[in-house]
């Protein structure tokens, strides 16, 4: 039997490609970005309790209307839940699971809009996933907002302080040493 997380990631890794292939900054969304919120948000459904089929779904699908370029980045999250349910509706998802992974779509910009524990596990992996990986922040700062390298470290500090205090308090907590180390290594604070 075919496994809907392996067909939507196998989607979404296509997209992926058709982006890199027609965008002007050829950014690997995969490689920068999604591997390390379907990662991470994997482990935190572990630790919390979470459903980890509506965890993996939404990790792979929460950035899907940036992939696809529909819309602004600042509504990104409401026409990625759109895309994702057309795209779930394809293969004919159960409707509540559906609508599970839909909430978490559309709340994955921070885990103060959390209404449930998948919606956190997805919302504080897209954050943890800024902090794996540092230097998408960097090509962020310079290709995305265009500023100097002179700027780049208090604008750094402020995307790594908003996140930070994004994350839920009990990831908060557990990450809290990282946080501070990321801060004095890279920003020298």
């Amino acid at each position: 039997m075919v496994n809907i997380v392996d067909i939507i990631e196998s989607e979404v890794k296509e997209k992926i490609e058709e982006y890199k292939l027609n965008a002007e900054d050829n950014y690997d969304f995969w490689n920068e970005h999604i591997k390390y919120v379907y990662l991470e948000s994997q482990k935190l459904a572990e630790q919390y309790g979470a459903d980890i089929e509506i965890v993996k779904l939404s990790a792979l699908l929460h950035d899907i209307a940036l992939i696809c370029k529909v819309g602004e980045r600042k509504d990104h999250h409401i026409n990625g839940k759109i895309l994702a349910e057309e795209i779930l509706n394809k293969y004919d998802y159960p409707k509540e699971k559906k609508d599970r992974v839909l909430t978490c779509v559309y709340n994955h910009r921070s885990s103060k809009n959390a209404t449930n524990i998948e919606d956190l596990c997805v919302a504080d992996a897209d954050i943890i996933a800024h902090f794996d990986n540092i230097p998408m922040l960097f090509n962020s700062a310079y290709n995305r907002n265009h500023i100097s390298l002179n700027e780049v470290r208090e604008w750094m500090k402020n995307a790594f302080e908003k996140d930070y205090n994004d994350l839920s308090d009990r990831t908060k907590e557990t990450f809290k040493d990282k946080y501070k180390q990321i801060c004095e290594i890279v920003l020298g604070y």
